[in-house]
């Protein structure tokens, strides 16, 4: 088991990114997390825990500093998307935000992790937004009509059907 090099400091907004990716990995048939569940799971990753004891700021920034579509205050992070009342999940690129947090970092950077560590949450998440992008735009059931008219007034031209239309008005 490594250790944290003691000159490495993990923002908060950082970890709460790691729960949740974590959170998401370990229960795939899950859409999002209450709160809670997510502050409670960081509580107790002894992977998470091993950077120290969680700090008194992670909640409000489950809360609030990283939550892409809730106003910015003060932070700008782009870090989690609120689905629900008191639910979050871990923001895709796609996924509406405030305006003003245009540009909030997404994800942590690898070296502000130690290293080697959580690599492979970066692979996941990467497969993860494609694959949900995929299955959200085959799934919903307005972005499947797109194109589907295409061809209704490939017999006549569009003023032709309008004017057709309104024969016989006065």
């Amino acid at each position: 088991m490594s250790t944290v090099p003691a000159a490495i400091q993990i923002k908060v907004a950082d970890e709460v990114w790691l729960a949740t990716a974590m959170l998401h990995q370990r229960y795939p048939e899950r859409s999002d997390f209450s709160i809670d569940e997510i502050v409670a799971f960081a509580r107790g990753a002894h992977e998470l825990r091993r950077i120290g004891p969680l700090r008194n700021g992670f909640y409000v920034h489950v809360v609030q500093h990283c939550v892409a579509n809730r106003p910015p205050n003060p932070g700008r992070y782009r870090i989690l998307f609120e689905t629900a009342p008191s639910r979050r999940r871990l923001f895709r690129l796609g996924d509406s935000y405030h305006p003003q947090r245009e540009g909030g970092k997404i994800s942590p950077e690898a070296e502000d992790l130690p290293e080697n560590w959580f690599t492979g949450l970066f692979c996941w998440y990467s497969n993860w937004c494609t694959e949900t992008a995929q299955r959200t735009i085959e799934d919903d059931p307005l972005l499947a009509l797109y194109g589907s008219g295409k061809n209704l007034w490939s017999d006549e031209h569009a003023d032709e059907y309008v004017r057709r239309l309104r024969e016989g008005w006065e």
